[in-house]
């Protein structure tokens, strides 16, 4: 399982840096932000992070590890901080 999420983490990271080589930090919000399916997106991903950032802030409470970092990640780069938690 440890195997798959670390694939997973790298894959996903790796696809996100070359959309944002492509389109620019800018350019990705722009592209989302353009018509109503992208801020259904944006909404649905808003609210699944937060959960996740929830979850990640009582687990890491829990269980003595920093969250800020995470947290950080998460609102800057999405999933990319959860998969790495």
């Amino acid at each position: 399982m440890r195997t798959l999420l670390i694939a997973i983490t790298a894959t996903f990271t790796a696809f996100t840096l070359w959309t944002l080589s492509r389109t620019g930090y800018v350019g990705f919000w722009q592209q989302l932000l353009d018509g109503p399916a992208g801020w259904q997106v944006l909404v649905d991903l808003t609210i699944a992070l937060v959960l996740v950032m929830n979850w990640m802030a009582r687990d890491a409470r829990r269980n003595g590890r920093r969250f800020v970092p995470y947290l950080l990640l998460t609102l800057g780069a999405g999933s990319i901080g959860p998969l790495l938690y």
